[in-house]
């Protein structure tokens, strides 16, 4: 039964706003690895394309090798760049969500892509 809910909550996640926003974190993806200092902040935000496309049933953890100075200091950097601003983008559609009955799930989508969106660095998406 669950795994029939995560299916019905995925498709209706895709079709109302789930692949426009999957699409965009693979389109800035593919523009931040045209560069060689942006390939590793292109690789995150395709790890959050992914999940933006199926966030039901699945949850980050950190990993151990993400408690190192490096995933410190590229997550400091991403949320300067650019984490920030995805961020906000998500709590605002999350509280927007979260105000209907009907929509307080795909608002906690949102607010589990929040959390990747700060610290991506040093995180796996795995199935829940």
């Amino acid at each position: 039964q669950g795994k029939t809910m995560n299916l019905l909550g995925n498709i209706i996640w895709l079709v109302f706003g789930g692949l426009a926003i999957a699409v965009e974190y693979f389109i800035g993806g593919l523009v931040l690895c045209l560069t060689i200092i942006g390939i590793p902040f292109g690789l995150q935000a395709f790890k959050m394309g992914l999940l933006a496309l199926f966030p039901f049933g699945q949850q980050t953890v950190v990993t151990e090798q993400g408690s190192g100075c490096l995933s410190t200091l590229m997550n400091i950097l991403w949320f300067f760049v650019g984490g920030i601003w995805i961020a906000l983008s998500h709590l605002f559609w999350g509280v927007l969500l979260c105000i209907t009955i009907i929509g307080i799930p795909f608002g906690r989508q949102h607010f589990k892509l929040m959390s990747l969106a700060f610290t991506p660095f040093g995180r796996d998406i795995v199935r829940a």
